[in-house]
């Protein structure tokens, strides 16, 4: 692979629970593990510099995508779109902690602290936890964009709620309907509302932005417009997913060829669940497996005549939110634009990493010694026996060198 391999070590030696002669088993040391999981969460916080005076201005763009794992990606064989090849840094094991959009939406919100529980996410945190506040306080004007109104589940409601993302969404009137949610809801077409946002932009006069996009094109019970449109969520989801890929593409040599300077972050909320396995049937999110929780995040530097130094970093070591935190944060001290070139592993070394845990409402997975074990309700624990990712730094291999997925 032409990617370099980056070695990204916790800052105090292995993450907890991952360490050798840890025995995953019995119920009290599972239950002691992942109390101990919250407790040292709840310390931790990556806070956001001001950019230095004279320092270069850029915008920083969140993609927030519904239903795309590893798993979905490989399932309908796209480990090797070109999209794959722009990304200046792709995270191989983020674990986006939620099966569910609302969650896994306050959880992105929230990403400039560590992982509560799932009921952590309902009550207020202090200030510096809000990704769009934390940002606003260094300079940045938030933007809300959305390809779809944002009703079902009271989700704008939730973003402004729960995630203290307080501005209007950006008007979709006159935007091409590319599909219909199983409501039957217009969703809209995704490089059309990315673009118009970005013609928008360039009239605002404002020097920095942080834009938080949210895309439900891969929802399942999603309907294509044209000659598609009778095919179930099921057999276009290559299609859609294709489709999306193509159009962040497209937008990304939009950016560029703008003249304008942005930090692009695909981060999906959770997976589509495609392939099922022994414990859920495709499509069924209840429990958060890996197969749904791990995700693709990809961060690209976009900017007119920059160069990246060096081949783009894969970052193999289990990370979570505060590790795209972290990144933004060394880019606002250190901009990637003030020079002529940048180099990905000066944002992208010695990342916060992060156990696996994933939680929805009543159900907890968490990884224990390359084992995943589950807890629903008060049952107790039991190994999980779905099918599951291969253990160890392969938990989203792609074939990232555009020639092959070993």
């Amino acid at each position: 692979s032409s990617f370099a391999r980056a070695s990204v070590a916790a800052a105090a030696g292995k993450p907890a629970g991952e360490g050798a002669g840890q025995g995953g088993g019995s119920e009290g040391k599972l239950d002691a593990a992942l109390q101990n999981f919250y407790n040292k969460e709840s310390l931790r916080a990556v806070s956001f510099p001001t950019p230095p005076p004279g320092a270069v201005p850029f915008d920083v763009i969140f993609v927030h995508i519904c239903s795309l794992a590893w798993d979905d990606v490989r399932a309908v064989g796209l480990e090797n779109h070109p999209l794959w090849q722009r990304f200046d840094v792709v995270l191989t094991r983020f674990n986006s902690a939620s099966s569910y959009s609302g969650p896994a939406a306050i959880r992105v919100l929230r990403a400039t602290c560590g992982q509560t529980s799932h009921a952590g996410l309902y009550s207020p945190v202090p200030d510096r936890c809000y990704l769009m506040d934390s940002l606003k306080r260094s300079g940045f004007e938030p933007n809300l964009v959305m390809n779809h109104d944002g009703h079902f589940d009271d989700f704008l409601k939730l973003l402004q709620i729960q995630g203290k993302l307080t501005v209007p969404a950006m008007p979709l009137n006159g935007i091409p309907v590319a599909q219909h949610a199983f409501d039957d809801s217009p969703v809209f077409d995704d490089l059309a509302v990315l673009s118009r946002w970005l013609d928008t932009r360039q009239k605002d006069g404002v020097p920095r932005v942080a834009a938080y996009y949210n895309t439900i094109s891969l929802h399942d019970g999603n309907h294509l417009v044209g000659p598609d449109s009778n095919r179930n969520s099921l057999d276009t989801y290559k299609i859609r997913l294709t489709r999306l890929f193509d159009d962040l593409d497209k937008f990304m040599q939009k950016i560029e060829s703008s003249g304008r300077r942005a930090v692009v972050v695909m981060v999906p909320e959770h997976g589509a669940a495609l392939r099922g396995d022994k414990m859920q049937i495709p499509g069924l999110r209840e429990i958060p497996s890996p197969a749904i929780t791990l995700v693709p995040v990809g961060i690209k530097v976009v900017g007119p005549n920059l160069r990246r130094e060096g081949d783009s970093l894969r970052i193999d070591a289990p990370t979570s939110y505060l590790a795209v935190s972290q990144i933004v944060a060394r880019m606002l001290a250190k901009s990637p634009f003030a020079g002529d070139s940048f180099a990905p592993s000066d944002y992208a070394n010695e990342l916060p990493t992060t156990d696996f845990v994933s939680e929805n409402e009543g159900m907890v997975v968490m990884r224990r010694d390359n084992r995943y074990y589950l807890r629903q309700g008060n049952d107790g624990w039991a190994e999980y026996s779905g099918s599951l990712p291969a253990a160890g730094g392969n938990d989203g291999q792609i074939g990232l060198d555009g020639k092959s997925g070993h």
